[in-house]
């Protein structure tokens, strides 16, 4: 299953950040938050980290952007997620 959500975050990712203008973000980002969610009720802040960890390193090898602008989506899910 996390092999799956990740290959899902990259893609979600990958258009949020080609496309910051466009309609679909809005519904891109909620769904990047409902992962969030899923990740911490199935493995905790960890899982949480893991994730983020190895998606954002996915992101810049392959699109060259930064991702860490974007790990305060989670805020708010585990009280431990303060970015």
């Amino acid at each position: 299953m996390d092999a799956y959500l990740e290959e899902e975050l990259i893609d979600l990712f990958t258009f949020y950040v080609q496309n910051p203008n466009s309609q679909e973000c809005a519904s891109k980002k909620s769904r990047i938050i409902e992962i969030g969610r899923e990740l911490f009720e199935d493995g905790g802040q960890d899982a949480m980290e893991n994730m983020f960890y190895s998606v954002s390193i996915r992101i810049k090898e392959e699109i060259g952007s930064d991702l860490s602008e974007n790990r305060s989506w989670w805020n708010g899910i585990s009280e431990g997620w303060n970015y």
